[in-house]
């Protein structure tokens, strides 16, 4: 967990530890931040005086995924005799992209055909687990779908995510409206047409 500092105090204990255990000097990134800063404006100003700090808590809060463990989210399950397919849409998120710290926001749609029954709140913390990452979309769809393909042994998983990208809107090309659609598709989601379609089908109604 990231032990840092709250709103107004003070940065005299700068040695902290952040997200995967790594012990870092908050000090340190509150300077980088000013010498980032320094060069677009004036970072001793009254408006910017205090932004080092909260991009730093702001960058840690975003990235907080990386404390949690996906095996330990889903390690509650159910023996619920269930072989119909279980569907969660609209699942929101926040992530940022790794390449130019932007965020992209969107929704992912989960269906697996259990398996193991899953308490319905663990998939929407692990789309958290992976969106509150460094991240790019089609990685993450990967990962939520193989999660749950490793630890809910489901006879097939579909993920859809589909996001808005800053770094597309308010840079490079400038295109707002652009909706990125990332897809990953396993065991009979893959296997079978009609249980894909299915799922599909179940996105779009609810």
């Amino acid at each position: 967990m990231v032990s840092g500092i709250g709103e107004g105090e003070s940065t005299v204990a700068s040695v902290v530890t952040a997200a995967q255990g790594r012990v870092v000097d908050q000090v340190a990134l509150e300077d980088a931040v000013r010498l980032l800063l320094r060069s677009v404006d004036d970072p001793e100003r009254e408006g910017l005086i205090e932004t080092p700090r909260r991009v730093v808590k702001a960058l840690w809060e975003m990235t907080r995924g990386y404390n949690d463990d996906p095996a330990v989210l889903l390690s509650k399950t159910f023996n619920e005799p269930c072989d119909e397919m279980i569907v969660v849409s609209g699942i929101a998120f926040t992530s940022l992209c790794e390449h130019h710290l932007l965020p992209f926001t969107g929704t992912v749609d989960i269906g697996y055909i259990p398996g193991k029954v899953v308490g319905l709140s663990k998939l929407a913390r692990l789309v958290d687990c992976f969106s509150r990452r460094l991240q790019i979309q089609e990685r993450m769809t990967s990962q939520i779908a193989d999660a749950i393909g490793e630890h809910l042994t489901p006879k097939g998983v579909a993920v859809v995510v589909r996001g808005r990208h800053a770094c597309m809107s308010c840079r490079g090309v400038r295109k707002s409206e652009a909706v990125m659609v990332t897809s990953a598709m396993r065991g009979r989601l893959i296997e079978d047409a009609s249980a894909r379609a299915e799922f599909l089908a179940l996105c779009r109604t609810l």
